[in-house]
């Protein structure tokens, strides 16, 4: 408890929360920004960690990394064009609330969601990092691909009416995931003898094409149409009593969810934020309004995916493993500064480890006040006619899906599936589900080789595993329970 204190009479110096505040609130706006991820925002800081103390930079670091999170939900509440891939499923009930003439509501849901979250991951962080670390450590490529099916198997509930729409849109995503070179083999693979094939598809500019090309395109022929361009008034930011008894058990799923997922390396946000909302779907008291603007479908992801951020630290602190790409970054950082991450940091540098619990706690409390503030302001974009607002996010989708790695290829990328998202939406078939698909498809394919290789293409490891027959377990309830659901719905219609 004394190093704690300690740590927060680090954390509130004058030049230490300063910048605490400054890579907080860049968090946020970055997040925001459509293309801009967490990751890109660290890597511009990189130049002032070295002329920093290691504590001041690495919880400036983490304001950003928290900051960042959450800051993708905004754009994904307004212009349904997720600002990071770990707000995706955010898009799902965030933007018909939005057209509601809700977007306050959901933007403040988002935001006690995130701090909820956060705050759970940055306590067990504190009280359990390197136990969960340990278990972390256990996960081998048979457990990896049995957790990439059951995030699969949430393809059935995210398809909405229409399962077979939705199953066709997510055996799409695994095709498109399968473009490039085989990581195991070498060979190229559906890449037409074309040299920008055989890198895949990154998948922020799929996202952007999905979810906010498309909707460019939808608002422009609706407006040729006569389409109404909607409205918006700010109210009801606070969540009332009653909501918060709504969503809360969504947010204790959520946050334990994202918790696990972010200790488990290679996994992160974007995983998470979907799985959430597939259990909170299938427990919510409002399951009936998924799709259509419930108040868990924002509080699930937004929960999960925050709080991934004190797991993700936790394999890089303990173990010095990166749980996701932002660790990763930050895990550089460290070496950098002469940090060297491992069970030996809680001895050698116990103050830079003390100043990150402090930091990461008051930084929760920071994202609270920004996102209830950018709450009161930000829906004020919606009041911008669609003559201008439309050209402006075609221009960002450009903008960010160039900055990713400054290549033409990538807005290349993001207009075709624009296009792609458009014609999908116009017939009925759900985004999400060929998002899933490219999220997961090379993360089961790669640890199925993997597990083949190691069993000597014995199939039977992955029942013999114990987590992962678990996660297939929990893969074949999710899909029998959606289509129960389904043909129950059906029925009472």
């Amino acid at each position: 408890m004394s190093n704690l204190l300690h740590g927060f009479v680090l954390v509130f110096q004058p030049l230490t929360f300063a910048l605490m505040v400054f890579g907080t609130a860049m968090g946020v706006v970055i997040g925001a920004l459509p293309g801009l991820t967490a990751s890109m925002g660290i890597i511009l800081l990189l130049p002032l960690v070295y002329r920093l103390p290691a504590s001041v930079s690495l919880v400036m670091l983490c304001g950003l990394f928290c900051g960042g999170m959450f800051g993708g939900s905004i754009s994904a509440i307004l212009l349904k064009t997720p600002g990071t891939p770990s707000a995706s499923a955010t898009v799902l009930d965030g933007y018909p609330l939005c057209e509601q003439g809700k977007a306050g509501k959901a933007l403040g849901i988002a935001t006690v969601s995130s701090f909820f979250g956060g705050i759970v991951s940055t306590v067990c962080l504190i009280l359990i990092a390197p136990q969960l670390a340990k278990v972390a450590l256990k996960f081998q490529a048979a457990d990896y691909f049995s957790l990439a099916i059951f995030g699969l198997s949430i393809m059935a509930s995210s398809s909405g009416k229409n399962v077979i729409k939705g199953l066709i849109a997510g055996c799409i995503g695994l095709l498109a995931s399968c473009i490039g070179i085989d990581t195991i083999v070498g060979v190229n693979r559906l890449t037409f003898n074309n040299m920008y094939l055989a890198g895949g598809f990154t998948l922020l500019p799929v996202l952007i094409g999905i979810f906010a090309v498309s909707e460019v395109l939808t608002q422009v022929q609706e407006r040729s149409e006569g389409g109404k361009i909607m409205a918006q008034t700010v109210t009801n930011i606070l969540p009332s009593w009653i909501d918060i008894k709504l969503i809360l058990p969504t947010l204790v799923i959520g946050s334990i969810l994202g918790v696990f997922i972010g200790i488990v390396p290679g996994t992160g946000g974007a995983i998470a934020c979907f799985l959430a909302y597939n259990l909170a779907q299938k427990f919510a008291k409002d399951r009936h309004l998924f799709g259509k603007g419930a108040l868990s479908g924002i509080a699930a992801p937004e929960s999960a995916n925050n709080a991934t951020t004190g797991g993700a630290l936790i394999p890089m602190l303990c173990l010095g493993v990166p749980g996701d790409v932002v660790t990763s970054v930050m895990l550089g950082a460290l070496i950098l500064i002469g940090v060297r991450p491992g069970p030996l940091l809680f001895v050698e540098n116990v103050d830079i480890v003390y100043s990150i619990f402090a930091g990461m706690i008051v930084i929760q409390f920071l994202m609270l006040l920004f996102g209830l503030v950018s709450s009161r302001y930000a829906p004020a974009i919606l009041k911008v006619p669609n003559t201008l607002l439309m050209p402006i996010i075609l221009v960002l989708c450009v903008v960010g899906s160039f900055s990713l790695n400054n290549a033409l290829y990538d807005v290349t990328v993001a207009l075709a599936f624009g296009v792609i998202g458009y014609f999908m939406k116009r017939w009925g078939y759900p985004g999400a589900p060929l998002v899933l698909g490219i999220i997961l498809g090379p993360m089961a394919e790669e640890n199925l080789n993997r597990a083949l290789l190691v069993s000597n293409n014995n199939p039977a490891i992955l029942v013999q595993r114990p987590i992962s027959l678990t996660f297939l377990i929990l893969a074949v309830g999710s899909i029998a329970l959606s289509l129960y659901s389904a043909r129950k719905e059906e029925r009472q219609g």
